[in-house]
């Protein structure tokens, strides 16, 4: 029987509503929902966007994006557009500085405000096909067993959307979540931090000061003053809305001993160190990513960046179901996935709310972890966490192998060449080497064969996987005579020797489903060559 959602106002007793069909649609416009639109056209199927705002972001509440995201967006090749961004090669955990250098092609943070990552995320979803509609207000959910549909009221009156499949990435006050009464266990918020964009005051930096009073923050870049301040103690307030700039200010006096008064803000909020986690990403047809799966406080950044790997993993997955060729339990992958890793990050950011906003009774605790960071295990870990590059997911195949369920390296490769599969051979940057992110472009599996002079059996796959043969250049992670099957969100599924046909055609087929027929399978692409310049 059909579950019915249904939020006011009545849209039943409009006469004229507008029809609309769809194989995905995504709520929300935000970072997570747009690179979702993107990966779903990439991977050949329909998907619509809807968002209550008639635009992106003017509030940029984010401004980070970790080495992974940034490794995401190069292999989609969206870097380009946005220049060369402030890259911070410190962050903090709880506070305390943290390195955040680990081997990738883009180490560090990069300062990119969230205006601008939506600006981008929506220009290629466009470009690729996706439709957005802005100014629409979804008030109602009908989830059945093959379809869904969705009624939002639209600046033109009702429509109503039927889809294949339903995602909200409609942030942490999710409208699909409170219609679908998806079970969101963790906890309230107890305390919180205020935080304004000022132009008109002069304030010196402060990177995570803790004073008597309470933890002030502020940083001036472009002019324009972001602050942030707890007062110990203060607990988490009931809103309904932003608090206003006399809240701000007069904390920040208790703090600090300084007037800001005087300055013009630009916009104020409060967030607060709720914590909590879907607990399943999966409903049927009605699945979550981004902060509609998890709240969290936005401690160093990691919220945005969560969102946009979550989609990054769900794109292909559902992709490939609306196409008709995932094979069983793909799907259900991004939920086993995806809720590991968010609950990390969660835990992570639980024990960062604890060191910032804790009084004076969190400073051994504070003195310990400094001490501890110093040891490059600790570092590494924390860095690897924070930054998305310490992701492995727990794969059957291959698994003992160090890259399996890791991505695949940035590496430069000295040569390259295509042997089978649907995707164009990929072209270099002018005056740079090819690059395994390079080979990610398309969105394709594919199938990394570096020199094991064997035939791999994958011509049965070629209309899903991209085979290339290469030759790693010289001091890079990658070892000359293995191979590896690399899913389309560049997670390594498989690797080893060429001997291990076996285990290979076990990955093809857990992740791009059984061999084609002998009629069916796509012909060798014509080879294509490219070398290191």
């Amino acid at each position: 029987m059909a579950a019915d959602h249904r939020d006011a106002p009545d849209t039943a007793r409009t006469p004229a509503v507008a029809t609309l069909h769809t194989d995905v649609l995504v709520v929300g416009a935000g970072p997570a929902g747009l690179m979702l639109a993107c990966e779903l056209r990439l991977g050949g199927a329909d998907a619509l966007v809807l968002d209550q705002r008639p635009g992106p972001t003017t509030e940029s509440r984010a401004s980070t994006l970790h080495a992974r995201t940034m490794e995401i967006l190069d292999s989609r090749g969206l870097l380009a557009p946005l220049g060369s961004p402030p890259r911070e090669p410190r962050g903090h955990f709880g506070g305390i500085g943290l390195d955040l250098g680990l081997p990738s092609s883009h180490p560090g943070q990069w300062k990119v405000l969230q205006r601008r990552t939506e600006e981008l995320l929506q220009d290629r979803a466009a470009e690729l096909g996706a439709r957005l509609h802005r100014r629409h207000q979804l008030v109602a959910l009908t989830a059945g067993p093959d379809h869904v549909t969705a009624d939002a009221l639209g600046p033109d009156g009702p429509v109503r959307i039927t889809a294949r499949y339903l995602v909200g990435c409609d942030g942490e006050d999710s409208t699909v979540r409170r219609l679908t009464g998806a079970h969101f266990p963790g906890q309230d918020a107890t305390r919180e931090l205020l935080r304004a964009d000022v132009t008109g005051i002069d304030t010196p930096d402060r990177r995570f000061q803790r004073l008597e009073a309470g933890l002030a923050i502020s940083a001036t870049r472009d002019g324009v003053t972001r602050v942030m301040v707890h007062a110990y103690g203060t607990p988490a307030r009931p809103r309904t809305g932003a608090p206003a700039f006399t809240e701000v200010t007069e904390a920040w006096q208790r703090v600090t001993g300084e007037d800001i008064g005087h300055g013009l803000p630009h916009w104020v909020n409060a967030f607060g160190d709720a914590n909590r986690q879907l607990d399943r990403y999966r409903h049927g047809r009605i699945l979550f990513a981004g902060d509609a799966a998890h709240q969290q406080m936005p401690s160093g950044g990691q919220a945005l960046n969560l969102g946009v790997q979550d989609s990054f993993n769900l794109g292909w997955k559902l992709a490939a179901e609306i196409r008709g060729d995932a094979p069983e339990g793909l799907l259900d992958s991004y939920h086993t996935e995806r809720h590991a890793v968010g609950a990390e990050v969660l835990a992570n950011i639980r024990a960062q709310t604890q060191l910032l906003l804790g009084g004076p009774e969190i400073e051994p605790a504070r003195a310990v972890l400094a001490e501890l960071i110093a040891l490059e295990p600790v570092r590494a870990a924390l860095a690897g966490t924070i930054s998305g590059l310490g992701i492995r997911y727990d794969l059957p195949d291959g698994a003992g192998h160090p890259l399996t369920g890791r991505r695949l390296p940035p590496a430069p490769l000295a040569a390259a060449e295509l042997t089978a599969g649907p995707a164009a051979f990929p072209t270099p940057d002018p005056g740079g080497p090819l690059r395994t992110t390079d080979l990610l472009r398309t969105g394709h599996g594919l199938l990394l064969d570096l020199g094991t002079g064997t035939d791999l059996g994958a011509a049965p796959w070629a209309h899903r996987v991209t085979q290339i043969t290469a030759r790693p250049a010289p001091g890079t992670p990658l070892t000359p005579g293995e191979a590896l099957l690399v899913r389309p969100d560049g997670y390594v599924a498989w690797a080893g020797p060429g001997s291990d046909t076996a285990g290979l055609h076990a990955a093809l087929r857990r992740w791009f489903g059984a061999a084609a027929s002998p009629r069916t399978t796509h012909a060798p692409i014509a080879t294509a060559t490219a070398a290191a310049r």
